[in-house]
């Protein structure tokens, strides 16, 4: 076996590993939403909702991660405005970006559609998902170019 027959936490691929389809990989996880499902990993071990998806828990560090549909409803944990963003989306700015609790445990961090001052904590919100723009599409990583963008709606 190779070093590239290895994940990055040096499990084997060839027997039972992860590979990019998994959704609990970036590439897996946007592919899921791309289709319009949430997945979240679910720690078998302590309960922990991981957002997006992994293969070991951040809380306990089990490797017993099931993933399971979320819901797409939650309410705003935390927020705040960017009044400097990276030079692609400057005209973007202000924007408001919030960790959103949702309804099954989890938190997922996005953009907010509304204005700063209109947002408080604990406002409820929907997760709804778009094609990137080309601005968007530009600026991504090669691998991340086709990946939908999550945007949270108030409800």
């Amino acid at each position: 076996m190779t070093d590239g027959d290895l994940d990055a936490s040096g499990d084997s691929m060839t027997d039972g590993g992860l590979d990019a389809t998994d959704p609990r990989t970036l590439p897996g996880f946007f592919d899921a939403l791309a289709d319009g499902e949430l997945l979240g990993g679910v720690c078998a071990d302590c309960g922990q909702v991981l957002l997006p998806p992994r293969p070991a828990c951040y809380a306990c560090g089990s490797r017993d991660v099931d993933v399971e549909p979320q819901s797409p409803e939650g309410q705003i944990f935390s927020y705040t405005a960017v009044h400097t963003p990276p030079p692609a989306f400057e005209a973007d700015a202000p924007y408001t970006v919030a960790v959103v609790e949702l309804a099954d445990g989890g938190r997922l961090l996005g953009r907010v559609a509304a204005d700063y001052a209109d947002v408080t904590i604990g406002d409820p919100v929907e997760l709804t998902v778009r094609e990137p723009t080309a601005t968007e599409r530009e600026v991504a990583l090669d691998y991340e170019s086709d990946w939908p963008v999550h945007v949270f709606e108030p409800r």
